[in-house]
């Protein structure tokens, strides 16, 4: 009998080998940027939409809200649901139902085809956030936290990418045969995934938070809140940038780029608010880039195309790289230590805000003018200054 048996405790878990780690920090980051250039290249078809189906502001922020409603309403219990299953089991499944999901949309169906297509694609994105997270934390244990900074920094990528190839292709090819050629991408990403990732479940290490339980419970719950603040924020905007480009003489090739500049910038944001927040803290960095971010914005109002395209890039590295600061938080403040249920929990509130506010933002718009929704962003950019200020004693030595 061994010694840990004698005295009764836990035998410690021994780490994964550093060649396994770095597999299955490459294969959570090809997920994220996959289901994060999902997400976004719905920007790229908005205008699409509008035109064949004749939508209103707050009806294409509907038509996009059942993607995000399914991927933020199935993270909780799909994590629960497939918490014994294995990390490639868990991400390679959903990323094929995933591309399912937009193979339905392209089908001749008309807006209803479309409507369940965006359904079932974001069942199967939904289950990559908290599943990816996890893995990443399991796998690094307590030096998860720069390796989570480049999973973060890989959705960008994606962001940056696919919605730009789906501008570009849009004026050569139909929507349907472009949204297509994503569905391919996603099954040959989840062939990838079963390669890379190990068909057991990888055991998990509970972190040591570094509050007390009723702080971790509290300030968990304030962060969750800025944090979909913060998302309300960025989709609100995405949700009109392709039209003020097309407003100013902006074509289709014209918003990929826009939207291309501003995650780009959102990419290198990741480092650069990371930067800031080593030297300002949490608090004073997240109140900066939220104070540039409505600044930002605000500006893209008022000036033509060639300065609006100048600014995107600085726009998107506070509209993005505030994200990255907020997420490497969430395992501090993860009640109980359970980081896999936190991270859920977060992704739920950022994702169903995601999904919501742009509705918001777009019946402000359908009733008052397109530059007042815009506005509406920007407002909401500033009601984070308080509360990140509310979240300081939570934080301890982080902010």
């Amino acid at each position: 009998m061994s010694t840990a048996s004698l005295n009764g405790s836990t035998p410690p878990i021994p780490e994964l080998e550093l060649p396994q780690k770095r597999r299955n920090l490459f294969a959570a980051c090809l997920a994220h940027m996959l289901h994060d250039g999902y997400t976004d290249q719905l920007y790229a078809l908005l205008p699409v939409w509008q035109a064949e189906f004749g939508l209103s502001y707050a009806g294409l922020a509907t038509v996009r809200a059942l993607y995000y409603g399914m991927m933020s309403g199935f993270q909780v219990p799909g994590n629960k649901l497939l918490a014994r299953l294995s990390p490639r089991a868990a991400l390679a499944g959903s990323t094929l139902i995933a591309a399912l999901g937009f193979m339905i949309a392209v089908l001749p169906l008309g807006l209803p085809g479309l409507c369940v297509g965006l359904l079932v694609a974001g069942i199967g994105s939904s289950i990559q956030h908290p599943r990816a997270s996890l893995l990443v934390t399991d796998s690094y244990r307590k030096d998860a936290r720069g390796p989570l900074g480049i999973y973060n920094f890989a959705g960008d990528l994606g962001k940056a990418t696919l919605p730009a190839l789906v501008a570009v292709l849009l004026p050569v090819l139909a929507w349907r045969s472009v949204v297509g050629l994503s569905a391919m991408i996603g099954i040959a990403v989840a062939v990838a995934l079963v390669l890379m990732l190990p068909a057991r479940p990888i055991p998990h290490v509970v972190p040591q938070p570094v509050a007390s339980h009723g702080q971790g419970r509290t300030g968990f719950n304030l962060l969750m809140c800025i944090g979909g603040l913060d998302t309300a924020t960025r989709m609100g905007y995405l949700l009109f940038l392709p039209f003020l480009v097309h407003a100013e003489g902006g074509s289709l090739a014209t918003v990929g780029l826009a939207l291309a500049l501003v995650f780009i910038g959102g990419a290198l944001g990741k480092a650069t608010c990371n930067w800031l927040a080593q030297r300002l803290g949490v608090v004073g960095s997240v109140i900066a880039t939220e104070t540039a971010t409505a600044a930002l914005i605000v500006a893209t109002l008022f000036v033509p195309l060639i300065p609006m395209l100048v600014l995107l890039p600085f726009l998107g590295i506070v509209l993005n790289g505030t994200s990255s600061i907020l997420y490497g938080s969430v395992p501090t403040l993860a009640p109980k230590g359970n980081t896999g249920h936190a991270f859920a929990m977060f992704y739920t509130a950022i994702s169903g805000c995601s999904g919501f506010a742009p509705i918001v933002y777009g019946v402000i718009a359908d009733h008052s003018s397109r530059n007042i929704g815009v506005l509406a962003a920007a407002a909401t950019a500033l009601t984070i200054v308080p509360l990140i200020l509310a979240l300081r004693p939570s934080l301890g030595d982080e902010a």
